[in-house]
């Protein structure tokens, strides 16, 4: 049987020195309007009690690097969530890539062989890579997987947009993000 091919070993912590930070990126992007939308979202977007004091006492930093650009609804719609949470806690800290910035890493995190953003890499404090998420909730991208298989991908996108205005909070998206951040900081197996 042939080998796999090896991927290259990818220095996580220099990937996430070169990405922007929330701050920088958010004043860089090309869209005034989706720049707003993102910035209303974060602003609008509450935290349960139970989730916040979750996020403040984690007993390990948790490094995320999101691959985002501010041109894709995804990255509008499920950044602010991401943010939301980080902007609870002083152990989230997350930076900003692009897909032509870092094609190696963005390489590894194609869905359905696909470039889709947004893509979150959680990584612990040891930058050991512990999951990722996106471009959208698991059971959207179920949706869209069997939409397409199935010949009908404009009914999949409809149901994906119902769920959205169902979920106006990004709840569905906040439940995962939160179950990845538990991953990446956890001190027991």
């Amino acid at each position: 049987m042939p080998r796999p091919p090896v991927l290259p070993t990818i220095d996580w912590s220099s990937v996430f020195e070169a990405g922007q930070d929330y701050s920088a990126w958010i004043e860089s992007a090309e869209s005034a309007e989706h720049r707003s939308r993102m910035q209303q979202a974060l602003a609008d977007l509450p935290l349960h009690p139970a989730t916040e004091a979750f996020l403040k006492a984690l007993p390990r930093v948790v490094h995320i690097i999101s691959i985002a650009e501010d041109w894709c609804g995804d990255v509008v719609r499920h950044v602010p969530a991401l943010m939301r949470l980080a902007q609870a806690s002083d152990k989230v800290r997350v930076r900003f890539i692009t897909r032509e910035q870092n094609k190696e890493v963005f390489a590894r995190f194609l869905t359905n062989g696909g470039e889709a953003i947004p893509k979150f890499v959680f990584l612990s404090d040891q930058w050991v890579e512990c999951g990722n998420w996106g471009p959208m909730p698991e059971e959207h991208r179920r949706i869209i997987s069997r939409g397409k298989a199935a010949g009908k991908g404009g009914e999949a996108r409809k149901r994906v947009s119902a769920l959205y205005d169902a979920d106006p909070h990004c709840e569905a998206t906040t439940r995962e993000l939160l179950t990845l951040i538990e991953t990446a900081s956890a001190t027991e197996p």
